[in-house]
């Protein structure tokens, strides 16, 4: 399983950037996948996620309105769109595999190297 993320980086506060995650190793279509970042000095924040076929989407509360998920099965690419980012989205931000069933728990079993994302004046 490898999970490869990009499209971090410094923006100002109210901008946008899109994260991209692409997923190998696996029959991506298979899973549902998640979003979850962490900010320096706290721990592991989940932030969202989809199901297999992209029809259903996940938000913590801090994101909703905001980010947007989405998946395209045919490239075992997830994303992340994200706008109005507020200083307080700045965190290392994590592609992760679900682990079936986990429901609203939304655990997950491999997760990717991260990629930075500084919102900034």
């Amino acid at each position: 399983v490898q999970l490869v993320e990009s499209g971090g980086g410094m923006v100002q506060p109210g901008g946008s950037l899109r994260l991209s995650c692409a997923a190998s190793g696996f029959t991506f279509s298979s899973y549902y996948m998640t979003w979850v970042r962490q900010a320096p000095g706290k721990g592991p924040e989940w932030v969202s996620a989809i199901n297999t076929g992209g029809g259903s989407t996940y938000y913590a509360d801090s994101v909703k309105g905001r980010f947007t998920i989405s998946r395209d099965n045919a490239k075992n690419t997830l994303y992340l769109q994200m706008n109005s980012l507020k200083p307080e989205d700045t965190a290392l931000y994590y592609c992760a595999r679900e682990l079936p069933g986990s429901g609203p728990r939304h655990e997950y079993d491999y997760w990717g190297q991260g990629t930075q994302v500084t919102v900034s004046s």
